[in-house]
């Protein structure tokens, strides 16, 4: 199984995924996060001058077509998160140009099979995250991680002809039950982890991602 860490900001600790052969590294291109990356000292240029083997994902929501492509390009992302509303259409339009992660929000009772069937033929990959909890007084959707777990059994029915991330609130003392889950999940590519294993939002515990890396990995 693979693992993404998402939320970077800082070179020195993508660097250091690189030297753990962690296979993909999340960054978040959506101004409203607090790990948005144009909040930190984080620059295209850094990629530029490190040669690093990890794959880079570029996180967005709701964003013009043009945004994602030329980020995409100054970046050299290897794939690109859509974390929003994104239409099948315009994620058609994207699939042209890069490999696309298409992020689902899980709710209880949710028809999961429904809402990600019009994109089977439009992305690469699917990601499952949980839904944010509705928000009193507030009609606007929250879109990005709550550090909370979903159902995982929600995707036990489903026809999943694609690979998929899990995503929502892991944490170093969901590893076994990963490895459970992954020989019964065959399209299950990668864990998604992020706010778990923060000391502040976008700054990570490397020893603590070390440790769940090697639980994964034994």
């Amino acid at each position: 199984m693979r693992i993404k860490v998402c939320g970077m900001t800082n070179i020195d600790q993508i660097k250091q995924l690189n030297n753990w052969n962690v296979e993909f590294a999340g960054l978040i291109f959506y101004p409203k996060s607090p790990r948005f990356v144009g909040k930190f000292n984080l620059r295209a240029q850094d990629f530029k001058k490190e040669n690093l083997k990890i794959n880079t994902v570029g996180v967005f929501v709701n964003a013009s077509i043009d945004e994602v492509l030329t980020t995409a390009e100054t970046w050299k992302l290897s794939m690109v998160q859509l974390h929003g509303d994104e239409t099948p259409k315009y994620c058609e339009q994207i699939s042209n140009h890069i490999i696309i992660i298409k992020a689902f929000r899980v709710m209880e009772n949710d028809n999961l099979e429904w809402k990600i069937y019009p994109y089977h033929s439009a992305v690469d990959m699917f990601l499952f995250d949980t839904a944010p909890k509705p928000q009193a007084n507030t009609k606007s959707t929250v879109y990005g991680g709550t550090g909370e777990h979903f159902d995982w059994n929600l995707l036990d029915n489903i026809k999943l002809n694609k690979p998929y991330f899990l995503s929502g609130g892991l944490q170093l003392l969901d590893s076994h039950k990963l490895i459970e889950y992954s020989k019964k999940h065959k399209n299950l590519f990668a864990a998604d982890v992020n706010s778990r294993f923060e000391v502040s939002p976008g700054v990570k515990d490397l020893m603590l991602v070390k440790s769940f890396i090697d639980e994964i990995r034994k």
